[in-house]
């Protein structure tokens, strides 16, 4: 069988596969690697096209500094938020790290002792946080901010924002641009504290009022002065998201 294969190689063919060969040889790396992270998130969106008709858990995402630690009256307000929320039935998502992040979930593991909330931590791989706090139920490890700020999104009902830095600010800005171009809608995305007004001063000052940004898009976000004041809110879309809820359901059991 062998020689016959070798037999019916023409000089046609022979040179056809050494220029494959070579072809193959002077591909440029760079150029490859493109080409499959491309192809990659190809598949991510076409997957993420496969929603279930419905959301089955109401749950918040609350981001902050990781630089505030236990006895900072901002991780104590975080810590009873988290708690509140949970005792709701309301499942809390951070980013599994330190500081306010470990405040949201040890008030959350402390909440859900009165409901069946669970608390997520989507940990990323930083020389700074190599392991994910111990409050946390379920622990997804990312190795890329671009994965985990997606997995955010798909895990998340709203969102709230407590003092934080640049990665703060760039989980915040993501949520308020896909709110904006309406990829996400009716998520309400809160922002705690007095640091944030002064960003949304310059905002309007420097973006709305030279027509780089539309005044309603500054409707998008709600800015509180507290944690306790947060609460109505998400309490408000919860119940909305339990009403649809009831509705699918019924819907759904008469077959229609």
């Amino acid at each position: 069988m062998s020689s016959q294969r070798k037999n019916s190689t023409t000089p046609e063919l022979e040179e056809l596969r050494k220029g494959q060969v070579k072809k193959r040889s002077g591909a440029d790396p760079a150029h490859v690697l493109d080409k499959a992270i491309y192809q990659l998130w190809e598949t991510i969106n076409d997957l993420d096209q496969i929603q279930p008709e419905r959301v089955e858990h109401y749950r918040v995402s609350i981001f902050g500094s990781s630089r505030i630690r236990r006895g900072d009256p901002i991780y104590e307000e975080v810590k009873s938020l988290s708690s509140e929320l949970a005792r709701m039935g309301i499942d809390i998502v951070t980013g599994g790290g330190p500081g306010l992040m470990e405040a949201a979930n040890s008030g959350a593991s402390e909440g859900q002792i009165e409901s069946h909330a669970r608390s997520f931590g989507l940990a990323i791989h930083l020389p700074t946080e190599e392991q994910a706090n111990p409050f946390v139920d379920k622990v997804f490890r990312h190795r890329t901010f671009f994965s985990r700020l997606h997995h955010f999104v798909r895990l998340s009902s709203a969102f709230i924002v407590m003092p934080g830095g640049i990665g703060t600010g760039l989980e915040l800005f993501m949520v308020w641009q896909l709110l904006q171009v309406k990829h996400m809608t009716e998520h309400p995305l809160i922002l705690v504290g007095t640091m944030w007004a002064g960003l949304i001063e310059w905002i309007d000052r420097t973006m709305v009022q030279k027509g780089l940004v539309s005044p309603q898009d500054l409707n998008i976000v709600s800015v509180v002065g507290s944690s306790k004041e947060a609460i109505p809110i998400i309490g408000a879309s919860f119940e909305r998201f339990k009403e649809e809820k009831e509705r699918a359901n019924a819907h759904a059991g008469t077959g229609a």
